[in-house]
């Protein structure tokens, strides 16, 4: 008798975001953990139970500790997603099992393997930050996707500290360094995020600073001359030449987390801008496509709340206010909510954006701040750091929390020290939202930043076919 072994496509891929809604929800999640060095302490990816029947729930249930403390592990991401099942993808039937954890100041990339038992994952290489240096000219790793075609990689500069800074790409299962993704760059210079329109061959690239410029933290001098980054960039994907630069105007400093559409027919998405020159507010901008040519607008503006110097950290007492500094944002699978994190005042506000450009607030709450300190129903005390890294699971149902941005600058807008914390709230699919009250976990000294979850979340996958 003839057998025939059946290739089939990994389980957490789909065609489209719309199946995606549909997913089995996450039972785990998996979490970026930054050391200072002291105590011996060193970095770690911890593995959180979110598992409702789980006798476990709700705690830290595994961790890889790193090698090194201090590499400032910042936006991993999976080896293969969704975008696997593209007609172009040379191999659909890689598989979801490897996270790609970068580390900023380190340079250094770490892959850990979450399998066979999620719950303990391992690392099973290590990219050198010389090896890095030596192939794509970059250096201070950052964002981690995965497309159709290689595992992107951002950098937020050159090796010397100074720019420009890029994209480059990994081999999806050796996960060799093949070089850099940009044949011309034109003006840009300066780096961030990164994503795509895959329907419509575009790559958008956003702008903070160099690592001169961020990792001794914010650097006034720069922030008054409007040196920090108020552009995007369009790209074309498949060619890798810069299109268009699509300028906010100095005012708006540091232009940085992108959220397109989710599906590929749609050309248009969000960026979180962090602060205004003019009255500390933040703000949401649209970028779209409009008869041919890239075009961007604001749709959203966040104002900064008054306090007493007397409550301020050094860098704001001057300013006698609060700026939200609107760090991270996501958008869910169905397009509909948009969730924006003010880790300055401690606020996460939800927005109904079905119609992109009108968005229509529909959900608020309070959590640390530099002010406010705002506690959680589970805790008896005042809470800091505030709503940052933000991630959404794939029926949009629950999203989850964490409240460390980057070491440098956690120390000066929370000089006390963070203590790290992550929650998980409930939302609503007409709208609104309020915390679960039986999930926290607390990290104590441990610094928690990006969270991905098991299967694939909001931000992980890429789709190449419409709803």
């Amino acid at each position: 008798m003839l057998t025939v072994t059946r290739l089939l496509p990994d389980p957490t891929f789909y065609p489209t975001p719309a199946l995606a809604t549909q997913a089995p929800p996450e039972s785990l999640a998996y979490v970026a953990l930054l050391a200072s060095g002291e105590n011996g302490k060193t970095d770690a990816l911890g593995v959180i139970d979110t598992d409702p029947k789980s006798a476990s729930y709700s705690r830290l249930v595994g961790q890889v500790d790193f090698p090194h403390a201090g590499n400032e592990l910042h936006h991993f991401g999976w080896n293969a997603c969704s975008s696997h099942l593209c007609p172009w993808a040379p191999n659909a039937h890689v598989e979801r099992r490897y996270l790609v954890v970068p580390g900023t100041n380190s340079s250094r990339i770490h892959v850990v393997d979450t399998k066979p038992d999620p719950r303990q994952p391992r690392i099973v290489k290590t990219i050198e930050p010389e090896e890095i240096h030596a192939k794509t000219g970059y250096s201070r790793a950052h964002t981690v996707h995965c497309g159709p075609d290689a595992i992107y990689v951002n950098a937020i500069g050159a090796p010397d500290g100074d720019g420009p800074g890029g994209v480059f790409l990994l081999d999806h299962t050796s996960f060799e360094v093949k070089g850099a993704w940009e044949k011309n760059r034109g003006p840009q210079q300066l780096a961030y995020d990164f994503w795509w329109h895959l329907g419509s061959d575009t790559m958008i690239t956003s702008e903070w600073g160099t690592p001169n410029m961020v990792e001794n933290g914010l650097n006034p001098e720069i922030l008054l001359a409007g040196g920090y980054g108020h552009q995007l960039h369009v790209w074309d994907l498949r060619s890798r030449n810069h299109i268009q630069a699509l300028d906010l105007g100095k005012e708006h400093q540091m232009v940085l987390e992108l959220r397109p559409s989710h599906d590929p027919n749609k050309d248009y998405g969000f960026v979180g801008v962090v602060t205004s020159l003019k009255d500390l507010s933040g703000s949401i901008w649209m970028w779209y496509r409009d008869q041919g040519t890239w075009a961007i607008r604001k749709v959203i503006e966040v104002p900064a709340e008054p306090a007493s110097p007397d409550l301020l950290p050094p860098m704001l007492k001057g300013f006698g206010a609060v700026p939200p500094l609107i760090t991270d944002i996501n958008l869910s699978l169905d397009d509909k909510f948009l969730y924006v994190s003010c880790w300055g005042t401690g606020e996460l506000l939800q927005y109904d954006v079905s119609d992109p450009f009108n968005p229509k607030q529909t959900g608020s709450l309070h959590i640390g701040g530099i002010v406010r300190k705002a506690t959680h129903p589970k805790v008896d005390a005042p809470l800091n750091g505030g709503p940052q890294m933000v991630e959404i699971s794939r029926d949009g149902r629950r999203v989850y929390l964490t409240n460390s941005l980057y070491a440098a600058w956690d120390a000066q807008f929370y000089p006390e020290g963070i203590r790290g914390w992550a929650v998980q709230i409930d939302a609503n699919p007409a709208g609104g939202m309020q915390f679960n009250e039986g999930f926290f976990v607390n990290f104590g000294a441990e610094r928690p930043h990006q969270i991905r979850l098991e299967g694939g979340d909001s931000s992980s996958d890429s789709f190449c076919y419409p709803n």
